[in-house]
């Protein structure tokens, strides 16, 4: 077998473990330690947020980002924030908690931090759990960004002049998708302009019908539209690909279940560190994962 075959093969047998109906259907299936160990008895050691402020150099803007996180063991789980809106006493409630206890939290973002922690302990990123390493080189922000930018666009499996939706506007995302032919709606809560001064729409789902497949941040868990777009794109049999810092091993559990890819980067995430680094891709079947092979590095 090629190393292509032998990679995905690998990935499908990790996989290979059924997917959630839905949101719902994972957290209940995590309470009830059906994919790991017991949550009343995994306790949350540490927490803390990463505020971040970023302007590439040669970029008309910035932007700034937020993130929650919660220490598991050896493992991390993460959800973004809007900068400024997380209460300080949530950091508080989470230390010593347990994961049963978290998922029950009347903060959005520390649910999604609490299951994606579990995830991440339960089902590592690893070859076993389905997952394609994918390499960042070393360099300054834009560079990794960029790079990241390819592997998440790779992910893509449609054709040139297709309209796809994407969901938390990432610039070097932009860009690498429309080096590959494809037309971008750009939608973010914030709204605004793109850096080649296009308005971006503020209300995803609005947008669904006219376009052909959608991409994705994993800031969809922690602001509730993340089960309207997977919906959709299963009803409609659109892909939906996901680029995941926030829920980086919650979204590859819905991997067939209207999820086409996952590209999940786990914390400390590319903007923290100018070394060499890695994120995990994920396809849902055999045909997926050969289509994406070798996708533009």
């Amino acid at each position: 077998m090629s190393p292509a075959g032998q990679a995905s093969a690998t990935a499908v047998a990790g996989a290979a473990r059924p997917a959630a109906a839905d949101y719902p259907d994972l957290v209940r299936r995590v309470r009830a330690g059906e994919l790991g160990p017991d949550p009343r008895e995994q306790k949350i050691a540490v927490a803390f947020t990463t505020s971040q402020a970023v302007r590439h150099e040669g970029r008309s803007g910035g932007y700034r980002n937020e993130v929650l996180s919660l220490r598991l063991g050896s493992a991390v789980g993460s959800c973004a924030v809007e900068p400024g809106a997380l209460p300080a006493a949530a950091i508080d409630d989470c230390v010593g908690a347990d994961i049963a206890a978290l998922l029950d939290h009347p903060l959005a973002p520390v649910r999604v931090a609490a299951l994606d922690a579990y995830l991440m302990h339960a089902m590592p990123h690893t070859p076993a759990n389905g997952a394609q390493p994918w390499q960042l080189p070393a360099g300054d922000s834009l560079a990794k960004s960029r790079a990241r930018a390819r592997g998440v666009a790779g992910l893509l499996a449609v054709a040139p002049g297709r309209t796809v939706l994407v969901v938390g506007v990432v610039n070097s995302l932009l860009e690498a998708l429309r080096a590959r032919g494809l037309v971008c709606v750009p939608c973010d809560l914030k709204g605004g302009r793109t850096e080649w001064g296009e308005p971006v729409r503020t209300d995803a789902l609005a947008e669904l019908d006219r376009c052909d497949a959608v991409l994705a941040s994993g800031m969809t868990l922690g602001n509730g539209t993340f089960e309207p777009l997977r919906a959709h794109c299963a009803r409609h049999a659109k892909p939906l690909v996901l680029f995941a810092q926030t829920g980086s091993a919650v979204l590859p559990r819905f991997l067939g279940a209207g999820v086409s890819a996952v590209c999940a980067e786990p914390y400390p995430f590319f903007w923290l560190d100018g070394g060499p680094g890695v994120v995990h891709r994920y396809t849902g079947d055999d045909d997926y994962a050969l289509s994406v092979q070798g996708g533009a590095r």
